[in-house]
């Protein structure tokens, strides 16, 4: 070895700065930083007593690098128990897991297993055929041996054979179609996205002007009395049924609205058939009737009709007429003291005016990962559709709750019909057919909870989603008749009904669950990458824009966005054909974590009072409720879903198409976690 490259083989090695090792014991010790030693020390050959302590320096040292080796190694070893501990606790979570058993689920989910055992097939048809030499680039298809169909003297294996005459298959008869459906996916996606992001744009502008509804008059303080001040007689109703979690906490907002005592009346609409939960509400209503509020409690024996049932017969009381606006808050729903303050004088002097509207707000939205989704969802509904068509059109879907309706607006649609499970969107088209307008409140808020569990959110976007189609087969001749202007009728027909309630699920489900992964096993008819990525990608960022905080989470938003559309593809469908589950109503289940402190000082209140029988029921009803197991469903449709698209992008990688894999593989793995009821709360017996 040469001098020169002595050299720098010596400053290499010894590159770095000696530390000092000070070990009392193998668990306590410390590192101290030394300066680090002259070229000469490594050059002296002799033994000295410097060489002594840099030998002993270097001992303590490999000591330090043993001890991190060991922690790495512990760190590594620890993976493959904590991976036996996860799959443990999903085995455990699915052992009482149950099917999905809706009445319509069937036939559709017999389509799904079909493609899923043809995928099967096709994919090892396909392997086969790559082992053999037909491979495939991306998008091309390279056929080295398709000379065998035209050349006779050529020597025919018989899976060439085969595999020659399913190319052709393929490139006359399947390609052409399935191309075909896949571009009038790709125009409808590109309409949508469009409509999107007009939508966006509109809120821009609202967000740069600084617009938003003012009221005439701003209403006194009732404490130093009514005065001159706007307060016209207004109902308040709070339809329930059997939800006991969280009565009291809607109840007892309601009853500390501010407003004059003698020109407000409360009406607590119970459908529930649990005599514990008839017994708890009766006695809060009770109450706050004791405590001087005007509050009354109905009831009744069936649910014909549902909530519109509810609301309906509520309006047929005679003292009704006496009431000029009503004001509608479902079970969960705690609006502020002021909410009547801030809705009820946008009515002054402006009799077109039919609804006024408040926006949600969630009090458990970062409960767990499928709240953290639907607030998503939910910030984008509020922010931007709502407020959008409010200030431009002055219409859009009423919510259903967090609004005030006037009284008259009500009685001159045909006040609420049971035709639908979408009562408030029925009521909300009929009075815009009838010239009424509506305001939306995005800065006047009322706290609201979300599913916590996946089958409480499938159950009530079923409802929300078949709901539409029903609505649009009734009202589609009423639209078609109006005396409202062209422009208005095509938006209601076109945008609000077909491109936001039809096409959007059509789509969506038909695009990337089953185009997209029969283009893997007929690489002839190909989908484009923008299509696949770029375009979802930007729809899901302005989708995130009214709640920034949401960032982390717009890869997990886009995937599960595409794993619903099962669910509303299902529900698009009975609603537009009304199948069975189309007029299917399920009350959202409700976990009542708001509400939990207030039950307490409840009972509290209560064993104080001397009424101890209601109270004892009650707590052996809630102890009853912990010993019930919690238990997954499992969701066949999803489930062949995602053994679907992860097939597909097992056979993507033959062709090397790495963006359609990484998709096909990640969109499969969001459709095994929603099959296995691996997202959201578990739900009880």
């Amino acid at each position: 070895m040469s001098p020169t490259s002595f050299d720098w083989w010596r400053k290499e090695t010894h590159r770095g700065t000696p530390v000092v090792v000070k070990m009392e014991n193998p668990n306590n010790w410390s590192m101290v930083e030394l300066e680090a030693p002259s070229e000469d020390d490594f050059l002296n050959d002799g033994v000295s007593s410097d060489v002594k302590g840099r030998n002993k320096n270097a001992k303590q040292l490999t000591w330090v690098l043993l001890l991190k080796a060991h922690r790495a190694a512990g760190c590594i070893t620890s993976i493959a128990p904590a991976t036996f501990f996860l799959a443990s606790a999903v085995r455990r979570r699915l052992s009482s897991g149950r099917t999905d058993t809706l009445p319509t689920s069937t036939r559709f989910y017999s389509c799904i297993k079909v493609f899923l055992w043809l995928s099967i097939l096709l994919l090892g048809f396909e392997l086969a055929a790559y082992f053999k030499g037909w491979h495939f680039g991306a998008p091309d298809l390279h056929l080295q041996y398709l000379y065998t169909l035209t050349n006779p003297f050529a020597f025919k294996g018989f899976f060439d054979s085969i595999y020659s005459r399913w190319v052709v298959i393929r490139v006359e008869y399947l390609a052409p179609p399935l191309q075909s459906l896949a571009n009038a996916c790709i125009y409808l996606f590109l309409i949508q996205s469009l409509d999107r992001l007009v939508l966006c744009l509109g809120c821009f502008w609202i967000r740069f002007k600084k617009i938003k509804p003012l009221a005439k008059q701003t209403l006194p303080d009732l404490e130093s009395g009514d005065g001159d001040g706007f307060f016209p007689m207004v109902l308040v109703q709070i339809p329930m049924c059997n939800e006991k979690e969280v009565y009291q906490q809607s109840i007892g907002a309601v009853c500390n609205l501010k407003w004059p005592k003698s020109k407000i009346l409360i009406q607590v609409l119970d459908d529930s058939d649990d005599p514990t939960t008839q017994s708890l509400i009766r006695e809060e209503v009770h109450k706050w009737k004791h405590e001087g509020v005007n509050i009354v409690y109905r009831h009744r024996v069936n649910r014909e009709g549902y909530k519109a049932g509810n609301l309906k017969s509520a309006m047929n009381c005679s003292y009704v007429k006496d009431y000029e606006f009503v004001a509608i808050f479902d079970a969960d729903f705690q609006p502020n003291p002021d909410f009547l303050r801030k809705t009820v004088p946008h009515f002054k002097d402006n009799e077109e005016l039919g609804l006024v509207q408040a926006r949600w707000s969630f009090v458990n939205r970062d409960e767990n990962l499928l709240t953290r989704l639907q607030h998503v969802n939910l910030a984008f509904h509020f922010e931007v559709e709502q407020q959008v068509n409010g200030i431009f059109l002055n219409f859009f879907g009423f919510n259903g709750t967090a609004g005030v309706w006037r009284i008259k607006t009500l009685e001159d649609c045909g006040g609420w019909l049971e035709r639908t499970t979408v009562e408030d969107m029925d009521i909300a088209v009929r009075a815009h057919l009838h010239g009424w307008k509506m305001i939306f409140l995005n800065d006047v808020e009322c706290q609201c909870e979300l599913p916590e569990s996946y089958e409480a959110y499938r159950k009530q976007q079923h409802r929300w989603h078949s709901g539409p189609m029903q609505l649009f087969r009734l009202c589609l001749p009423d639209i078609i008749k109006s005396k409202i202007s062209i422009w208005k009728k095509a938006n209601l027909i076109f945008l609000f009904f077909l491109l936001r309630k039809l096409i959007l699920p059509f789509y969506s489900f038909t695009l990337f669950c089953i185009i997209l992964p029969m283009t893997m096993f007929v690489p002839e008819a190909t989908l484009p990458a923008w299509v696949v990525c770029y375009i979802p990608a930007t729809m899901s960022f302005l989708n995130i824009l009214p709640s920034p905080k949401s960032f982390p989470f717009i890869v997990p938003y886009l995937l599960f966005e595409n794993t619903m559309s099962v669910t509303k593809f299902n529900a698009m469908i009975s609603g537009l054909f009304q199948l069975g589950s189309a007029y299917e109503w399920v009350v959202t289940k409700k976990s009542g974590r708001s509400s939990e402190g207030d039950l307490a000082v409840l009972i509290e209140k209560e064993e104080e009072k001397g009424e101890g029988e209601l109270v004892e029921e009650v707590k052996e009803k809630e102890k009853e409720e912990e010993r019930k197991k919690k238990h997954n469903r499992i969701y066949r449709k999803e489930l062949m879903l995602a053994f679907l698209l992860l097939t597909a992008s097992a056979r993507s990688l033959l062709s090397a198409q790495g963006i359609h894999f990484y998709f096909l593989l990640f969109q499969g793995l969001s459709f095994l976690l929603v099959g296995f009821d691996l997202i959201g709360e578990q739900i009880a017996n």
